[in-house]
């Protein structure tokens, strides 16, 4: 697989179920150690700068990884300690943070009484509050409302507008084709076709939407894999 991310877009990952976007996300951020082949962030080959590489980067997974006994505002004290954030800085970040997702009424309450939607906004915000150079997100949108989903849109588009690369796997393919400034579509581990959204509608025959596209590629059988 060879792929080039270019500073400052938005880059999907899209792919059927066991396409391998989990795992490419996850040996990105260190999570998992490649057997093959290398890469380099920001320049720096993670190899040889992988603590370095950790500290410009941002992860939001797709199962939470928030606590549950605690509150949305104890979690975000928590891991913005862990990325060296105190004090006033940090209480600001995150007070702006919640405010711009529409949970600062609920910021003190535990995270196992939020929804869904709730959860995801904060999961987002925990990933983010270090502003990263290069921010992972794996299926940012699964499970939520439209309004919670249009909400996280809004502040993905705002935060990739002030700098930040943002590398993002996704099923929704409207979503995809709306917010990715390029996207590949992988299977098993290959990737199919990469480009702009109009570019990989335009090289697929009889295609007029990205889902057009995905099915053309990916056939429409199920997969529950």
């Amino acid at each position: 697989m060879s792929l080039d991310v270019v500073k400052g877009e938005i880059f999907g990952l899209l792919g059927p179920n066991g396409a391998g976007k989990t795992t490419l996300i996850s040996m990105l951020c260190g999570l998992v150690k490649p057997t093959l082949g290398s890469f380099t962030i920001q320049g720096l080959n993670y190899h040889d700068n992988a603590h370095a590489i950790k500290k410009i980067i941002g992860v939001v997974p797709q199962e939470y990884a928030l606590y549950p006994t605690l509150t949305a505002r104890e979690n975000l004290m928590y891991f913005g300690s862990m990325y060296g954030l105190k004090g006033a800085i940090l209480k600001q970040k995150i007070n702006d943070s919640l405010e711009y997702l529409g949970l600062t009424k609920f910021a003190d309450k535990r995270i196992e009484t939020y929804s869904g939607g709730m959860k995801r906004r904060v999961n987002l915000i925990a990933g983010l509050l270090h502003n990263p150079l290069v921010l992972f997100l794996d299926e940012p949108t699964v499970g939520v409302d439209v309004h919670s989903k249009n909400v996280i849109i809004e502040y993905l588009k705002q935060v990739n507008a002030k700098g930040t690369t943002i590398i993002y796997t996704s099923h929704h393919l409207a979503e995809a084709q709306d917010l990715c400034t390029r996207l590949a579509i992988i299977d098993s581990g290959v990737v199919l076709i990469q480009g702009t959204p109009q570019q990989v509608i335009e090289q697929t025959q009889n295609a007029y939407s990205l889902e057009d596209v995905f099915l053309s590629l990916t056939g429409k059988e199920l997969r529950d894999v």
